[in-house]
């Protein structure tokens, strides 16, 4: 059985393979890649997704925009689905399964118990990202 840090250490290799597969599976080059980044706001350089590609330096919070840059899932990347455009993870991709919506169903189940049956639903709204296919305007290509 795999230790916690050597199951961390494997997605984490998983991750920076999905993130270089997907990059070379769409066509799209290093400097690709940060140009979509840079114009979702994420800063990043041909050096930051090189280390990511490589397994050092990934960085939870910019996965959102990676998965849009890289046209798929956070789901995806992170190897709980085989299918790019995929968001549920695949019955048999989690090795150990944990119900990530648990904490939240629990925390709307307290907040209803106290306010009442009027309570928010505190899910995330649908998301739609933004158009990166376009070069943002007054973009340049760095040689």
């Amino acid at each position: 059985m795999s230790t916690v840090h050597e199951l961390n250490r494997e997605r984490q290799w998983l991750c920076a393979r999905r993130i270089s597969g997907r990059r070379h599976d769409l066509g799209l080059t290093q400097w690709d890649v940060v140009e979509r980044l840079v114009a979702l706001g994420v800063a990043a350089t041909n050096r930051t997704l090189s280390s990511m590609e490589h397994g050092q330096g990934i960085d939870v919070g910019r996965l959102p925009e990676l998965a849009i840059a890289l046209d798929c899932t956070v789901t995806y990347l992170l190897g709980l689905t085989t299918d790019p455009k995929r968001w549920t993870p695949d019955s048999m991709s989690v090795a150990v399964t944990v119900d990530v919506t648990a904490p939240l169903a629990t925390a709307c189940e307290h907040a209803s118990w106290i306010l009442g049956p009027e309570v928010p639903d505190l899910r995330a709204p649908a998301f739609d990202p933004p158009d990166i296919t376009a070069a943002p305007t007054g973009a340049s290509r760095r040689a």
